[in-house]
């Protein structure tokens, strides 16, 4: 019996140490678990941020790339297209006759506009035109769209004595803090009872050039930019041509 009571204190003490180094080799598992995984998450990231900094680079050259190449790009095109609505008016032409050469149309619209300027420029030119106008003035409704565009080929003429746009202006319309893209068209003397006052004439377009309005503005009102008239044409074609793009993309 004595030797039963001393056994029973030692297994128990028995299993004490083997739940003991049980729990330290839990320990030593976890901690080589813990060390391990810390590699692999250290790769991990670094592996995320040398994407990030590809994708960085790839990016910021991808719109470089674009930067550079849209304006030539835009260049090719618009003149591509001009070549070919030229070409469009003597190809056919030459369709008909069995001639396909690219470029040969272009050649003789050039050709053309160039002979039609030196015969106007004749006094038999000059005397045709008049007939011409002289017609055209006759029709109801043709003769403001000639008049219209006559008007705008004088702005643009080598002659500077027939341009009908004199500088580009800009004046405040139509309310303050707003402005109004014109030209100046010619020059008036108000008389009153206090004086003289300067107004100009200056033509507001309103639709692509052919359409506006006419307002007398006070010479010291109106803003003289640095720009030609041919810049200043340029400039309203080109926001014309940009809004009917976005018009175009809305609908």
């Amino acid at each position: 019996m004595g030797d039963d009571k001393s056994a029973i204190p030692m297994a128990s003490r028995d299993r004490e140490l083997l739940i003991q180094v049980m729990e330290s080799g839990e320990v030593d598992a976890e901690s080589k678990a813990s060390s391990s995984s810390t590699p692999s998450s250290h790769h991990h990231s670094g592996r995320e941020a040398f994407f990030k900094v590809v994708r960085s680079w790839a990016s910021k050259n991808f719109m470089t790339g674009c930067v550079i190449l849209f304006p030539i790009a835009f260049t090719f095109y618009i003149t591509f297209w001009f070549i070919q609505f030229v070409d469009g008016f003597f190809s056919p032409i030459y369709a008909q006759l069995g001639i396909n050469i690219f470029g040969l149309g272009f050649l003789t619209s050039i050709t053309f506009i160039f002979l039609v300027g030196v015969f106007m420029s004749s006094w038999l030119g000059a005397s045709v035109l008049g007939l011409g106008e002289w017609f055209i003035k006759r029709m109801p409704f043709v003769r403001h769209i000639y008049n219209a565009s006559k008007q705008i080929s004088a702005a643009i003429s080598p002659d500077q004595n027939t341009q009908a746009f004199k500088e580009v202006a800009i004046i405040r319309h139509p309310r303050i803090g707003e402005y109004a893209f014109g030209f100046i068209t010619s020059a008036v003397v108000l008389q009153s009872d206090s004086g003289e006052e300067e107004l100009c004439c200056v033509y507001v377009p309103t639709n692509h050039l052919y359409i506006g309005d006419i307002f007398l503005i006070n010479s010291r009102d109106v803003i003289r930019p640095n720009l030609s008239v041919r810049e200043g044409i340029g400039l309203l074609i080109w926001g014309a041509a940009m809004c009917a793009g976005d018009s175009s993309k809305g609908d």
